[in-house]
């Protein structure tokens, strides 16, 4: 499922053929409505004549959800131990939650501004869930039965303004630092304690890790969740992103105006970010 913005106007897609490469878009519906209609909306892309459909154009891509709370989790994957050593040996009792603010809201297209007060800006490559149905104190075995499907999150944050305090807030919430996309799959396509994250910076693969390793599964997360606020249609809890290589660990710096990072998840695709300079500056 795909959001496309066209001049004068915003409406849903679905993808459709064997390559889903076309689209047929579904108009203008809001997210509570679409997501209760799944099944039927499946139904009809199996009787289109996906043929007869028009490609689809990426390049009117927008976030495949607005959300109205964007939660996400800090060190959800274990890290590598050595031989012997018990892997859950250091797991938190519960999840690190902290939230991204709407302004920090991008498309699959939109670059994002490397701001003029930010020394140390990096990446994180994440699968992100969408909630479908309201969830409220929801049981752990209900959870996953609250989630539409699944995209792509690149947490961008500033490592510099995250140091100065004790909450994350300023360094993960400069505009534009959280693009989504480029859709998202339902969740009956999707086994999300079985997928290989990776992250590309400029070429170099510098994050690969199975979301078998994550310590709270979405399961979990969406019931712990469930018990504080009430989870709405669209709303986006983003599961963390794994250790970077330790190669890259090694090598790190900061993202820089020119840079690019592709976040990709097989069965749910390729979310690629370019870094430019403030409106003004030379790149």
């Amino acid at each position: 499922m795909v959001r496309l913005a066209r001049v004068g106007d915003r409406s849903v897609a679905v993808l459709a053929g064997t390559a889903g490469d076309r689209a047929l878009d579904l108009g203008p519906r809001p997210l509570p409505e679409l997501f209760a209609e799944l099944d039927g909306i499946r139904d009809l892309v199996e009787r289109t004549d996906a043929d007869a459909l028009p490609p689809l154009d990426t390049a009117v891509l927008r976030a495949p959800v607005v959300p109205r709370a964007m939660l996400c989790l800090g060190y959800n994957y274990r890290g590598h131990v050595p031989d012997g050593v018990d892997p859950t040996a250091d797991d938190p009792v519960t999840p690190d939650v902290f939230v991204k603010t709407p302004n920090t809201l991008g498309g699959p297209n939109d670059p994002v501004v490397v701001p003029t007060v930010a020394d140390d800006v990096d990446y994180e490559g994440e699968i992100a869930v969408v909630i479908g149905r309201r969830a409220h104190g929801v049981a752990l075995d209900d959870a996953l039965s609250h989630v539409a499907g699944y995209t792509l999150l690149n947490d961008v944050s500033d490592r510099s303004w995250q140091r100065r305090q004790s909450q994350w807030a300023l360094g993960k919430c400069f505009d534009g630092f959280a693009p989504l996309g480029p859709w998202l799959v339902t969740a009956d396509e999707i086994d999300p304690q079985d997928l290989l994250v990776e992250v590309v910076r400029d070429g170099e693969v510098t994050v690969s890790q199975s979301t078998a390793t994550t310590i709270f599964s979405v399961a979990f997360v969406v019931h712990y969740l469930s018990q504080v606020l009430t989870l709405e249609p669209g709303d986006v809890i983003s599961t963390g992103t794994p250790q970077k290589l330790s190669a890259a660990q090694d090598a790190h710096r900061p993202l820089a105006p020119g840079d690019a990072v592709t976040v990709r998840v097989r069965g749910i695709g390729e979310l690629t970010t370019t870094f430019i300079a403030p409106p003004g500056e030379p790149e």
